[in-house]
């Protein structure tokens, strides 16, 4: 199997990305709705043509719109499994998984050894003979899970793979598809808004907005310290992006200074964000004497409760990220009365505050 490489430009949808994707490794790409997660799917397996850009699959090159080359989709060796299983409603479980290795010139025989391979993979051995009409969602899905695997593509395209499985039949796939990506040596791109999927498929975490990528890196590097609002709100963390002012604290859009401890390769100036947990901050109706070095005074926007814990969201960001959040008690909250548009403190120690580089500046790069 081979790495793919994909960069390309789609005006009219107002995406522009790069990035590879190596043998056997899984990458998952997370981003807000309309951030350009499916668009790039669709781009790698010929669905769409870019306006310029290339796609290649180790030393074949699929598209290249300089040299006007753009392989069909049935000829790309790219698996490209949608939240719609799209199976064919005429043929037969078996037929429509069948139908992969067929496609790409199998014998009858093998075909139909190969397709009751995948089924039983997929736990659905004894379900060749129903139409697709005879199935579930979830088992409508698994049949198009196992088709997708029988044509055994180069690269794998899932596209919120698991959407409406059972948590065990999730567990399974998840499974499967992890050892299938690894050992065949398969690179896949996988779209999901599942931390689940992230955190057990996924070698590798991509973010979009607004069609760019805004940050890519390791699993644990990307949850544990997210540079991009959406990263954050997977993670369940807050993030501010500002620029670094060279007293280990940033400055945000609003002009609000973050103060914190700087990560050792942060460098003397430049984009950068502070990061801390929604547990980390306290919530006051009036700034507290001796308060702590971080103190913004916010808008609740949202009060949601879960057991003992309340989460207070704030309104969104001057740049349009998340509104930063704080888990105080119930006990507390009581005691504040609070209430959606009341104006309160978010107040947060400097040490519970970690700064990091980021990719990008935040909007306006806070001088316009």
């Amino acid at each position: 199997m081979a790495e793919l490489q994909i960069a390309a430009t789609v005006a009219e949808r107002t995406l522009e990305i790069a990035f590879a994707v190596a043998a056997g490794e899984v990458l998952a790409v997370l981003g807000p709705n309309g951030a350009g997660k499916s668009t790039t799917l669709h781009v790698i397996a010929g669905l769409l043509r870019p306006d310029s850009g290339v796609v290649r699959v180790g030393g074949r090159l699929l598209t290249d719109t300089a040299a006007g080359i753009q392989v069909p989709t049935h000829d790309r060796r790219v698996g490209l499994l949608l939240q719609d299983p799209l199976l064919f409603p005429h043929l037969s479980v078996r037929a429509n998984v069948e139908f992969a290795p067929r496609s790409r010139g199998a014998g009858r025989s093998r075909a139909r050894r190969d397709a009751e391979t995948w089924l039983g993979e997929v736990g659905l051995a004894d379900l060749g003979d129903r139409t697709p009409a005879q199935l579930s969602g979830g088992q409508a899905q698994r049949v198009a899970i196992a088709r997708a695997l029988a044509a055994e593509p180069e690269v794998l395209l899932l596209d919120e793979p698991l959407a409406g499985l059972d948590v065990a039949v999730a567990a399974s796939v998840r499974a499967l598809l992890r050892r299938v990506s690894s050992t065949d040596g398969r690179a896949t791109v996988l779209i999901t808004h599942d931390l689940l999927d992230v955190l057990t498929l996924a070698d590798r975490v991509l973010v979009l907005e607004a069609g760019r990528v805004v940050e890519v890196g390791p699993v644990a590097a990307v949850l544990g310290a997210p540079r991009s609002g959406f990263g954050a709100r997977i993670a369940g963390v807050n993030v501010v992006r500002g620029l670094l002012s060279g007293d280990d604290s940033i400055r945000a859009v609003d002009g609000i200074r973050w103060h914190g401890t700087r990560d050792a390769l942060l460098p003397a100036d430049g984009a950068a964000v502070a990061v801390f947990s929604p547990a980390a901050v306290a919530v006051y109706r009036e700034l507290p004497h001796g308060s702590p070095r971080n103190s913004v005074q916010v808008e609740v926007a949202e009060l949601a409760a879960d057991g003992a814990r309340v989460r207070v969201r704030a309104e969104e960001q001057a740049d349009g990220a998340p509104g930063l959040a704080a888990d105080i008690t119930a006990e507390s909250a009581a005691g504040l009365r609070l209430a959606v548009g009341d104006r309160v403190w978010f107040t947060v120690k400097a040490q519970e505050v970690a700064l990091h580089g980021a990719t990008r500046p935040p909007v306006d790069s806070l001088g316009s």
